[in-house]
C-alpha cells in the first residue's frame, strides 16, 4: 500500500486516527505474510507501531435482561475522553457482539481474537469507519447495512463461505476477508472505492467478476487452489497481485495480466508455472510495465535478455504450431480420403451384388421368401455420403509426403505426383514407396516409372488397395527390383489366403526377394514355393502354342524368347542355355514370365475391342452370303429361261437374213447411222 494508503487514509480529520487505523491494516497483513518481511518494511511498520502502542480499554460487561444473555458494554467518562472514537475488545472470551449504548459517535471498533458467531447489535454505530472481527467464528456476513460510512471491514480467519451484504458499504477502504471458506468472488462489482482486497488462503480456483472495482491497487489471493484469471485487466489502478502458492501451470490462463497498464509488482512463486524454464522470460516479455516479481527488484538487463528470450520461444512455440496444424490437417485429409475409398468400395460391392443379383434371377428362380443379406459391416451408402460430404470443400482428395526414407501416397490423385520434377537428393534418398487408399489396377499403371524416378527403391507397401487374388502380383514384376515387399490385411483380401506368401516368392524371387510382410524369407520357404507353382506355371506356358506365347510375353520379350527357342535347337544341354538365357532375361524364367496381371480397364479394353471385331466379321460375312446366294439365284434363273432365250435368237436371226438384200440394206444402214 505505501503512499497510497496514507494519501487515502490522510482525509481523515486528525493524525492519531490515521495512524491507528494504517498500524491494524500493517498488523493483517503482517500475520499473513510473515514470510514476505521485505514487502512490509516499505510500510514503516515498525515507526508506526512505536509512536502508536495503544493499549486495551478498561471495560465493565454487564448481562442484559433477555432470555439469550447479550452482554452490554458500559464504560467510565475517564475512559470515554481517553479514548472517545475507539474501542478495542480483543481477547474477551465473546460469543455475541456486546449492546453498546451511548457509544454513536465510535469510528473504530475492534473485536479480534474471540469466538463471535454472528455480526450483530453495532447498527447504531452509523459513524463506524472501521471495524476489526479477525479470528472469530462468523459463518456469514451480515448486519452491517447501516455502517455506510465503514471504510475498512476486517474479516480474516473465520468460517464464511459466501461474500455477501456488502451494498450498503459503497465507500469501502480495505476489505479483508482472508482464511475463510470462500469459493468463488461475487458481489463486489459495487465497490468502486475498494483498494485493498485479501483473499489470501480461501478455496478459490477461478479469479473473475472483478469489474466494477475501479479503485482497487492491491489484490491478495496467495494460498489458493487458482488455475485461471479473467477480468483483471479491467482493473485501471492495479498495482500488487499477490498470486503465490495457487495451481497456476500456464502463462495463457492468466495471459489477462498482460493487458494490465498499471500492474507493477506481482507474485507467481509456489504455482507449477513457477518451476517452468521458460517462466520468468515469459512474463518479463508479455510483462513489460513490471518492476517487481516474486518481491525481487526487475532490472533493465533482465528484461532485455528476457525479450529475447521470449522472442525465441514465441518462435519455438510459432514453428511448433505450424507442426501440429499441419499435421492436424494430415489427419483429416488422410480421414476425408478413407471416407472416399470406402464410398467407392462400398459402390462396388453394391454394383457387384446387383449384377450377381441378377445373373441369379436368370438362372434359376428365386424363392419369394429369400432376400439379399449385405453383410454387416457394409453400411448404407447414404449414411456413408452424408458422413463424406461433411468437411470435402476444405480438405483434399489426396496425399503425397516424403518422411525420412518413405515415399507416402494416399488417394489415386498422388500416383500423378510421379511426373513431377523431383529433385536428385530427394529421389535418392526415398527406399520406400506406400500406397494407402488407391486401387491396386491403378498403380501398375506407375509401377515402370518407380525405378526410373526413385532409382534406390527397394520397398513396396500396399494398404487398402484391394489386392485379391494372386494374378496382380505378377504386375510387380515391372518395378525389376524388390527386396522387401509388405500387403497389410486391411483393405487387401488375398492375405487371408494361406499360400500367398509362396506364391509372390516363386513370381517374384529372381528379384532377390529378402523379406514379406516384415518376415525373413529362408531357403526353405523358395524350395516350397517353387514346389507348390513352378510345375503349374511349365504346364501353363509349355501347352500353350508359340504365338500364343508370344502374344503373352509382349513386344519386350519376343527377340528375348525367340533368342531362347533357337538356343534351345542348337544346344544339347537344354537346362543349362534355359538358365544362361534365363539370366539375359534378369533371371525370370520362361514359365515366370507367361505369368502376366492384365488391369480391368486394359482388359475390359481388351473384351471391347473382341466385341468390335466380332460384330464386324460377322456383319462382313453376312454381306458375303447375301451376295452369293443373289449370284446363285441369278444363275438358276438364267439356266430355267436360257432355252427359251436361245430359241428366240435363233428365230429373229433366220426371219432377219431370210431376205438377204433387205438384211444387207439393214446393215449398211446401221453402220452409216453409227458414223
Amino acid at each position: 500500500m505505501g503512499s497510497g494508503c496514507s494519501n487515502s487514509l490522510g482525509r481523515f480529520e486528525n493524525l492519531n486516527f490515521e495512524c491507528l487505523i494504517l498500524k491494524i491494516v500493517l498488523q493483517f497483513e503482517f500475520r499473513i505474510n510473515k514470510d514476505q518481511s521485505s514487502f512490509h518494511n516499505r510500510l514503516l511498520q515498525h515507526d508506526l507501531e512505536k509512536n502508536n502502542s495503544g493499549k486495551q480499554d478498561n471495560t465493565n460487561f454487564a448481562s442484559s435482561s433477555s432470555i439469550t444473555a447479550v452482554p452490554i458494554l458500559h464504560r467510565t467518562a475517564d475512559e470515554k475522553i481517553l479514548n472517545s472514537d475507539r474501542l478495542t475488545l480483543e481477547r474477551q472470551n465473546l460469543t455475541v457482539c456486546p449492546v453498546i449504548n451511548g457509544e454513536e459517535h465510535l469510528r473504530l471498533l475492534n473485536f479480534q481474537h474471540n469466538f463471535i458467531t454472528r455480526i450483530q447489535n453495532i447498527s447504531n454505530l452509523q459513524h463506524l469507519v472501521f471495524l476489526d472481527l479477525y479470528d472469530n467464528q462468523i459463518e456469514e456476513i451480515s448486519g452491517l447495512s447501516t455502517l455506510r460510512a465503514l471504510r475498512v471491514l476486517l474479516l480474516g480467519k473465520n468460517r464464511i463461505k459466501k461474500i455477501s451484504n456488502l451494498e450498503s458499504l459503497q465507500n469501502l477502504d480495505v476489505l479483508d476477508l482472508h482464511g475463510n471458506q470462500i469459493a468463488k468472488i461475487e458481489n463486489i462489482n459495487h465497490l468502486s472505492e475498494l483498494r485493498v482486497l485479501n483473499l489470501a488462503r480461501n478455496f478459490l480456483t477461478n479469479v473473475e467478476n472483478l469489474n466494477g472495482l475501479d479503485s482497487l491497487t492491491e489484490l491478495n489471493l496467495r494460498h489458493n487452489q487458482i488455475t485461471s484469471m479473467k477480468d483483471v485487466d479491467t482493473l485501471p489502478c492495479l498495482q500488487h497481485l499477490f498470486l503465490s502458492f495457487n495451481n497456476i501451470s500456464s502463462f495463457d490462463n492468466i495471459l489477462c495480466l498482460a493487458d494490465s497498464s498499471s500492474l507493477s509488482d506481482i507474485t507467481l512463486d509456489g504455482n507449477p508455472i513457477a518451476q517452468e524454464t521458460w517462466y520468468k522470460n515469459t512474463v518479463l516479455h508479455h510483462m513489460m510495465q513490471l518492476r517487481q516479481l516474486d518481491m525481487k527488484r526487475i532490472t533493465e538487463e533482465e528484461r532485455r535478455m528476457a525479450c529475447i528470450a521470449a522472442r525465441k520461444e514465441e518462435e519455438k512455440k510459432r514453428e511448433s504450431h505450424k507442426q501440429t496444424l499441419l499435421k492436424e490437417k494430415k489427419r483429416l485429409t488422410i480421414g476425408n480420403i478413407a471416407r472416399q475409398w470406402e464410398i467407392q468400395q462400398n459402390r462396388v460391392a453394391l454394383v457387384t451384388s446387383s449384377n450377381q443379383d441378377k445373373k441369379d434371377s436368370d438362372s434359376c428362380q428365386i424363392d419369394g421368401s429369400t432376400t439379399y443379406a449385405f453383410p454387416e459391416e457394409t453400411r448404407s451408402l447414404d449414411t456413408i455420403l452424408n458422413n463424406a460430404v461433411q468437411g470435402l470443400s476444405v480438405l483434399d482428395s489426396h496425399l503425397v509426403e516424403v518422411e525420412g526414407d518413405t515415399l507416402y501416397l494416399y488417394g489415386s490423385g498422388a500416383l500423378e505426383s510421379l511426373d513431377r520434377n523431383w529433385s536428385v537428393q530427394t529421389a535418392g534418398t526415398v527406399t520406400t514407396i506406400s500406397f494407402m487408399f488407391i486401387e491396386f489396377d491403378e498403380i501398375v499403371q506407375v509401377l515402370p516409372k518407380l525405378k526410373i524416378k526413385f532409382p534406390n527403391s527397394v520397398h513396396l507397401k500396399f494398404k487398402e488397395t484391394n489386392i485379391v487374388m494372386f494374378q496382380q502380383f505378377n504386375a510387380l514384376a515391372l518395378v525389376r527390383r524388390i527386396e522387401q515387399l509388405t500387403v497389410d490385411p486391411q483393405g487387401n483380401p488375398v492375405v487371408n489366403f494361406t499360400l500367398w506368401k509362396y506364391y509372390v516368392l516363386f513370381r517374384l524371387n529372381h528379384f532377390n526377394l529378402q523379406k514379406i510382410n516384415g518376415t525373413e524369407v529362408t531357403q526353405n520357404d523358395v524350395v516350397m514355393a517353387e514346389r507348390l507353382f513352378g510345375i503349374l506355371a511349365y504346364v501353363a506356358s509349355s501347352e500353350l502354342p508359340q504365338y500364343r506365347l508370344l502374344s503373352l510375353l509382349g513386344e519386350s520379350r519376343k527377340k528375348q524368347f525367340c533368342y531362347l527357342l533357337e538356343a534351345k535347337r542348337k544346344k544339347s544341354g537344354v537346362f543349362n542355355e534355359e538358365s544362361n538365357d534365363s539370366r539375359r532375361l534378369g533371371g525370370e524364367n520362361t514359365s515366370q514370365a507367361t505369368l502376366n496381371y492384365t488391369t480391368r480397364d486394359l482388359l475390359a479394353e481388351k473384351l471391347e475391342d473382341i466385341k468390335e471385331r466380332k460384330q464386324f466379321c460377322q456383319t462382313y460375312m453376312q454381306d458375303l452370303v447375301k451376295e452369293a446366294a443373289d449370284i446363285n439365284m441369278k444363275n438358276e434363273s438364267l439356266q430355267k429361261l436360257w432355252p427359251q432365250m436361245f430359241i428366240e435368237l435363233v428365230r429373229d436371226a433366220v426371219i432377219e437374213i431370210r431376205n438377204k438384200n433387205s438384211y444387207m440394206k439393214l446393215c449398211l444402214q446401221r453402220i452409216a447411222n453409227q458414223k
